[in-house]
């Protein structure tokens, strides 16, 4: 979505819209304001990514949380950023679900890592200051899960994972939403290993990243972000060797150069993740920074027809409750 955003070049202007014109401080860059702002540009956005073979959209809440809204003085806006992101994306799935009924179109409702860590120290200097509390962030993520729901989601994702405490902290706010509304969406988590030591940027390998989320008995498990399919791919290994569940991986394409841009084409993604679905590694497949509907395509097609990666137990029991694993 950010790949998508950039490209379009938006003005100060641009990003008020008529809705917000008069702001009293700058939004450009408040790429979840764009849902409410300038509802047709996101879209159409979504519409690139499933025409070119997309499952699964996210909606465009990256960001939408109370607490990340505050860099723009936007926490009130939160709530209606994220009913209106999942509108828009319920809308373009829908739309392509109507085209090809064969191939249903699933909504993923993004609840991000938010700008804040619950485990580590903002000041080097003082290692026990924390600037965001567990009770803050549950707060935050059960407005942003309750306006998803609201807003017609399929799943409910908790992605690019840095801090497992953020994590559990977000994975307590979807339960107590569950709760009040009296039924549960699927959950996705995937996290983010933040350089080549292979760890969160909480500590954690990606294995004991698993273990530490594995009592939610998510739908899918995996990571995505940071890193490209070649440097990621031994992360991936390591989650599919023990996750008793989906396994999910969604790569930056390549490492950002020194402007910032993302050089790895789509045949070169697509070679390295099929060679993953090959191996058996994954059973959900995308793309995250830099990635456009060129790299989907590729990657859609590169999937088409292997086997996805076998969860021990699992497949049996989707099969009889009548569900099957998201693939392309």
């Amino acid at each position: 979505m950010g790949t998508m955003i950039q490209q379009h070049n938006l003005s100060e202007a641009d990003y008020r819209g008529e809705t917000f014109k008069n702001w009293h401080c700058d939004v450009k860059g408040n790429n979840d304001l764009l849902s409410v702002s300038q509802p047709e540009l996101i879209y159409d956005i979504h519409c690139a990514y499933l025409a070119a073979g997309a499952d699964i959209i996210e909606t465009n809440t990256f960001n939408a949380t109370t607490i990340a809204m505050a860099d723009y003085d936007m926490q009130a806006q939160s709530q209606e950023i994220n009913l209106q992101a999942a509108k828009i994306a319920r809308r373009a799935a829908d739309e392509f679900t109507r085209q090809t009924p064969d191939k249903p179109r699933f909504v993923a409702g993004v609840l991000g890592p938010t700008n804040r860590t619950a485990s580590i120290s903002p000041d080097v200097n003082d290692p026990g200051k924390r600037n965001v509390t567990f009770d803050v962030l549950v707060k935050a993520y059960v407005e942003s899960c309750q306006a998803l729901v609201d807003g017609g989601v399929d799943i409910i994702m908790i992605e690019t994972v840095f801090d497992t405490l953020n994590a559990k902290a977000a994975v307590f706010a979807v339960s107590q939403v569950f709760e009040s509304i009296g039924y549960e969406l699927p959950v996705m988590v995937s996290g983010t290993i933040t350089d080549a030591s292979g760890r969160t940027l909480s500590g954690q390998t990606a294995e004991a990243f698993y273990y530490s989320l594995r009592h939610i008995k998510p739908f899918s498990f995996g990571l995505n972000c940071a890193l490209g399919p070649d440097l990621l791919r031994q992360y991936v290994v390591e989650v599919a060797a023990v996750a008793q569940c989906l396994v999910s991986a969604h790569p930056n394409a390549g490492l950002p150069n020194e402007f910032g841009e993302y050089d790895m084409g789509a045949a070169e993604m697509a070679e390295h993740i099929g060679e993953w679905a090959g191996s058996g590694l994954v059973n959900i497949v995308g793309g995250c920074c830099g990635s456009t509907p060129e790299h989907i395509q590729a990657l859609a097609e590169a999937v088409a027809g292997t086997t996805p990666r076998n969860i021990p137990h699992l497949e049996t029991k989707l099969r009889l409750s009548g569900l099957e694993p998201f693939v392309h």
